[in-house]
């Protein structure tokens, strides 16, 4: 992560919040400094929590995801889940392909 400035303003971060709430950067390099609008652009982020050389990312720039977290599961529990959904999906399999799906999981 940018290392925080004095009032802990990270300037990468913040370009990117900016281009977020305004589609777009003004052009340094031109005389008039026209907006330049662009289009057709997703974010996708993956960050892991706070520490060990990641900092905390400030609300304005988080307002613009979707936070999803889960916690760590348990084999047992991840085989239920899959095995579910496996099962579910070949209901309407010969026998000999539902045998094969715990060995699959």
């Amino acid at each position: 992560m940018p290392k925080k400035e004095e009032y802990f303003a990270q300037p990468p971060l913040e370009l990117l919040r900016q281009f977020m709430d305004h589609k777009g950067w003004y052009d340094r390099n031109s005389k008039e400094k026209p907006f330049l609008r662009i289009e057709d652009i997703y974010f996708i982020a993956a960050m892991g929590p706070p520490g060990g050389g990641r900092t905390v990312i400030t609300p304005r720039l988080q307002r613009h995801f979707n936070i999803m977290t889960y916690t760590d599961l348990q084999v047992e529990s991840i085989d239920t889940i899959f095995s579910t959904i496996i099962k579910a999906f070949y209901y309407n399999f010969t026998q000999e392909i539902k045998d094969a799906i715990d060995p699959v999981i």
